[in-house]
């Protein structure tokens, strides 16, 4: 199944993210790495948030990886929640429809 991990950054975010990058860099290699973590980064114009795609069985993998996050830990994300994200296209949708189907 997938879900997507979204943040909502607070406004000087950019600002205070230097510190708690690499780390943050780390923790999520590592999801990637495991298999869990299929694709990660921060909008642009404006950076107010971010969206990170999960590939895993449950919410409680993205919502762990949350919690563990340096940049929610040190107050840089104001929100974050998870979403189950039905996917139907594409070769690694999670549950593929076809047309007619």
């Amino acid at each position: 199944m997938h879900y997507l991990l979204f943040y909502e950054f607070v406004p000087d975010y950019l600002q205070r993210r230097g510190q708690y990058r690499d780390e943050h860099l780390r923790l999520a290699w590592a999801a990637q790495e495991r298999g869990e973590l299929v694709l990660a980064g921060a909008f642009a114009d404006p950076a107010d948030g971010a969206a990170l795609l999960f590939e895993c069985a449950s919410a409680e993998v993205p919502l762990r990886f949350a919690e563990s996050d340096p940049y929610v830990l040190n107050g840089l994300v104001s929100r974050h929640f998870v979403r189950l994200w039905t996917t139907v296209i594409g070769k690694d949708a999670a549950t593929p429809v076809s047309p007619g189907s």
